[in-house]
């Protein structure tokens, strides 16, 4: 009668990667799967299906690359697929207020910089103005005062501080 070690019955070589060797990658797996996923116990069921893929002959090692590297980019590609689905059945699922919302309100980062550049822009035309352009410019768009306010502090009419706002705003459209 041949006797074998219960552990060599258990999970037989495959191809050129034993289970012993695969297993000895699983902690650097599962820590690659929750720096991917924020979540445990998902990370593990994700290093569990790549394990499975490897044992059910799935995927089969060619030894063309390290053993963390292939059994990584097996791994890289059950992430993809989750995610993939999630989103699907997240975007059949959702309703209502519970539906993903695609875009954001807020202006993105690279469009605030812009703006931004384009407000500095604006205010430097707005500074080399003349003074009289300037002065109207400034109390009135800028500060948002009162016509009558303008008015009296610069010692102009209404009809005056319309003929210098419009003015000022076709030289800083030129």
């Amino acid at each position: 009668m041949n006797v074998t070690h219960p552990s060599a019955l258990s999970m037989p070589p495959m191809g050129a990667v034993c289970w012993t060797e695969m297993v000895s990658h699983r902690s650097y797996l599962v820590r690659f799967a929750q720096r991917k996923l924020h979540d445990p116990v998902l990370a593990e069921d994700l290093v569990h299906d790549v394990f499975e893929a490897v044992m059910s002959g799935c995927a089969a090692f060619s030894g063309r690359s390290a053993l963390r590297t292939w059994l990584t980019a097996i791994l890289k590609n059950k992430l993809v697929d989750l995610i993939r689905d999630r989103a699907r059945y997240h975007e059949m699922d959702a309703e209502g207020e519970d539906a993903v919302q695609v875009e954001c309100d807020a202006a993105r980062p690279d469009e605030l910089a812009e703006h931004r550049e384009r407000l500095a822009q604006t205010l430097g035309r707005i500074e080399r103005l003349p003074e009289g352009l300037r002065d109207v410019m400034r109390w009135r768009v800028l500060h948002d005062e009162d016509t009558e306010l303008v008015c009296e502090r610069l010692a102009i009419s209404q009809d005056s501080l319309f003929v210098r706002l419009h003015r000022a705003r076709k030289q800083l459209l030129c």
